[in-house]
């Protein structure tokens, strides 16, 4: 079968309408995890190899809804596409598959019994970001990251076997602060985009205005609201670390990878002084050995 990123695949008559066998599927969805997420190989290795086909197949859908969303520069056809996309994620759990996708995920649906609502959740989110820009509070922003982050982190928690709620809880935290987290990072980046994810309240009790972040206009009132926007995440991170001590080991790597990971986001843009305008905030293949490094220490002592 042809190897198409999401937007060629839509703009393919032949790829759209033939039929996939199962393990052509999972070939797509494979591919597309590994060749599409340069950290997938990071994270997959950590993980039990026999979930490594169950994580591309999540991952797959993921993708594609996010390439829906952003990748083809018209938010009414990208409506469009997401619509047809919850469609086809309603059909499958209907018995109903077409799309390589679908034939790939419907197999780890089954065999974890994984409910429609995270996914149905996150095609919500992509549908905001076309027609929501501006959040006014805290509140708003983390209701959307209630769709946007949080049922990834529950899916995963659902594949490795835990469905109870304080581990849900935690997940939920966890996945909010990495979302606040790539947030800031992308501050400039989202503005592209028109998308302003900063609180406006937060904004005007500091003093700063969106209008800066299109003129890249860095002051000390745009300083303070990047403070107290860096301290929330760090809240939420403070919150969900507990989440790395109740789940097995591999995950518990893997747990902890991605909250240093956030955390070092936050301690690069901390370092710059808050000051997420100039340039984009990365983190460094260095620090990322260095994080990765730490995160296997720790999973050996605990072992130990």
């Amino acid at each position: 079968m042809p190897h198409l990123f999401p937007r060629q695949f839509v703009e393919s008559e032949e790829a759209s309408n033939r039929v996939y066998t199962v393990a052509e599927a999972e070939s797509y969805t494979r591919w597309l995890a590994t060749a599409h997420y340069e950290n997938f190989h990071v994270v997959s290795f950590l993980l039990p190899k026999a979930l490594h086909q169950d994580f591309y197949n999540v991952y797959a859908f993921c993708r594609w809804a996010d390439d829906l969303g952003d990748e083809f520069g018209d938010p009414a056809r990208s409506l469009n596409l997401l619509a047809w996309w919850r469609t086809e994620l309603h059909a499958m759990y209907a018995g109903e598959t077409r799309h390589p996708v679908f034939v790939a995920l419907r197999g780890t649906v089954q065999k974890h019994d994984l409910p429609l609502e995270p996914f149905d959740n996150l095609i919500t989110a992509f549908i905001q970001d076309q027609t929501v820009s501006r959040y006014r509070n805290w509140a708003e922003l983390e209701a959307y990251c209630v769709n946007s982050a949080n049922p990834v982190g529950r899916l995963v928690l659902m594949l490795c076997g835990y469905r109870d709620e304080e581990r849900f809880r935690l997940s939920d935290a966890t996945c909010t602060g990495l979302q606040l987290a790539n947030f800031w990072q992308d501050v400039t980046v989202d503005w592209e985009k028109d998308r302003v994810y900063l609180p406006l309240d937060l904004l005007a009790n500091k003093g700063a205005t969106v209008e800066q972040i299109a003129a890249r206009q860095f002051n000390d009132a745009f300083r303070g609201a990047m403070r107290e926007a860096v301290s929330e995440a760090r809240r939420h991170f403070a919150e969900g670390l507990p989440l790395v001590g109740t789940v097995n080991r591999q995950l518990s790597l893997d747990l902890d990878l991605f909250n240093r990971g956030g955390l070092a986001i936050l301690d690069r843009i901390e370092r710059e002084g808050f000051d997420v305008l100039k340039a984009r905030p990365r983190i460094s293949k260095v620090a990322r050995v260095r994080i990765l490094m730490g995160s296997l220490a720790r999973w050996a002592f605990r072992a130990a």
